[in-house]
């Protein structure tokens, strides 16, 4: 598969790498690409499939798919695609850029345990604005050698936000090439009003410590909000926009809630919102709530809406799925993460029959050690046949696709750009080699795709009609230089992290503690499989 690449250099930026790789003309993207001969699945309905046809790409959209596109090759840049599928780009619809540099750094706890080591609390955690840099490249380098083109970032900063690591997070995506929907992920609540039972558990001391007020609040943390939407939303030819995000319910006061809300309404932003995510979510909803699920208190507070992103959404009832559906809110499911946490099987079909879109995502590094989509389609093609005895009921290849596509489309609020291959929308494209182990022998695309690890096969990466990634390698930046920088700045931090493990760990039985009580209260309902018990010792 010829791909003629020019090199260029990178202009002057102060947190960019040292090289770049651009396939780039001055504009950004060649004016017109052809991709010819190739086995297309484009995702739209009105024709989801051709066996050779050629796609003709104008100034990174598609301009139309045909069976011969010789007219405008004279002119094109031209990419053989004989012997290769092409489909859309792959879409992240959840994910946390800053644990990057985390992949293989715990074993398996519950999330309200986990993120003690994940989401320390100290000022000592803090990152220069050039980490923040190598360690969001570090994830999009592998995510678009993996075929995702698209994400969604819910990117947290420790401990609170600032313009240069807001500036060098969405920098970091502009020069890599990928497509980013990014938010600020930032509590402004005490943590010990994030959590049910906590303040009774532990020492006067400490428990003085879970009353300290966070570090920004709202008036703050909106006018940062305001400084990424003014400096970056739409940038990059709109490659690069914002969402907001509260984190979840629990962690935020009433008026940042409201605050962001507006933000959303007033620029349609896609609004991330961790909900009921663990069993410990629903318990305190039980005990802090009156008994409401966190759903139902958002929708109480006339919030609920087709702009959230409910993100997880393991343990909801019947009525809350009936909330979903009623406002149109889309469910990011993140089965890997949820099996890495311990947080249970979400109820996939009653979802879906529900009308409620679902998106996949594959959460952070550190709840994954990996950002492979082609892992959570297979994951999440799996883990509900044993959550369901009627094999009517299991989700097939086909609606696993359109959960990628369609429904990482819609969460971002970009359903008529991406995810499709058709005219007007995208260029966002994965090119697999038909030729490979994973399609040998070839007997269902759809199947194959979402079982036979796919990720095998990917041979070029497009975004918006700029190649970004060719047989394994990188072209918009040097992915060695990259790495090696990467390691020294983990390397330079490791006496910081191990005073934040060692923080951690002097939390952890407290924090047990609080876990082990809420198996206790009874929230009619299981999301664990086998003879899981939670009232059994």
């Amino acid at each position: 598969m010829p791909v003629q690449q020019k090199v260029i250099a990178m202009s002057d930026n102060p947190v960019g790498p040292a090289k770049t790789l651009s396939a780039q003309t001055s504009d950004g993207v060649a004016p017109l690409t052809v991709i010819t001969n190739a086995r297309v699945l484009t995702m739209d309905p009105v024709s989801p499939h051709y066996d050779r046809a050629d796609i003709v790409i104008e100034h990174g959209r598609i301009r139309e798919i045909c069976p011969d596109a010789s007219r405008h090759l004279a002119d094109a840049h031209v990419i053989e695609g004989d012997g290769h599928l092409v489909m859309p780009g792959l879409i992240n619809a959840h994910f946390h850029s800053p644990t990057n540099f985390l992949k293989g750094a715990l074993d398996s706890l519950p999330l309200e345990l986990f993120m003690l080591y994940e989401v320390p609390s100290t000022p000592d955690a803090a990152m220069s604005a050039r980490a923040a840099y190598v360690r969001t490249q570090i994830g999009a380098a592998e995510m678009l050698k993996l075929g995702v083109t698209s994400v969604q970032d819910d990117a947290f900063f420790l401990p609170m936000p600032s313009e240069s690591e807001i500036d060098a997070v969405m920098s970091a995506y502009r020069d890599i090439g990928m497509r980013a929907t990014v938010a600020l992920d930032q509590p402004n609540l005490p943590e010990i009003e994030k959590l049910p039972f906590l303040g009774e558990l532990v020492p006067a001391d400490l428990k003085a410590r879970l009353e300290t007020p966070a570090p920004m609040q709202s008036d703050a943390l909106l006018q940062h909000y305001r400084y990424l939407i003014d400096t970056w939303h739409e940038s990059s030819n709109g490659r690069l926009r914002v969402a907001v995000s509260c984190s979840a319910p629990q962690r935020v006061s009433v008026d940042y809630l409201q605050g962001l809300d507006a933000l959303s309404r007033a620029h349609d932003l896609p609004f991330y919102i961790h909900m009921l995510e663990t069993r410990l979510q629903r318990v305190f909803g039980e005990v802090c709530l009156n008994g409401r699920s966190l759903i139902r208190y958002v929708d109480d507070l006339g919030l609920l809406s087709a702009r959230m992103n409910v993100i997880h959404a393991v343990w909801i009832d019947d009525d809350d799925i009936a909330l979903l559906a009623r406002a149109g809110a889309q469910v990011i499911h993140n089965p890997i993460s949820n099996l890495r946490l311990g947080s249970g099987v979400m109820p996939f079909r009653r979802l879906v029959q529900a009308g409620v879109p679902v998106a996949l995502g594959s959460d952070e590094i550190i709840a994954d050690d990996a950002v492979n989509l082609w892992s959570v389609m297979k994951t999440a093609a799996l883990i509900h046949t044993i959550g369901d005895p009627d094999p009517d009921r299991w989700p097939v290849a086909g609606e696993i696709l359109r959960c990628m596509f369609e429904g990482g489309a819609t969460a971002m609020r970009q359903e008529q750009r991406l995810g499709r291959i058709a005219p007007g929308f995208q260029a966002d494209l994965v090119m697999l080699d038909l030729d490979t182990l994973p399609f040998t022998p070839l007997n269902d695309i759809a199947r194959q795709l979402v079982y036979a690890d796919a990720s095998r096969a990917i041979a070029m990466t497009m975004v918006a009609g700029h190649v970004v990634m060719q047989d394994g390698r990188l072209l918009t930046i040097d992915e060695p230089a990259l790495r090696k920088e990467a390691r020294a700045i983990m390397a330079a931090a490791a006496g910081q992290r191990d005073n934040l493990m060692r923080e951690a760990a002097e939390w952890l039985p407290h924090y047990r503690a609080m876990y082990q009580k809420s198996l206790a209260v009874d929230v009619r309902m299981n999301r664990w499989v086998g003879d899981a018990n939670p009232t059994r010792s």
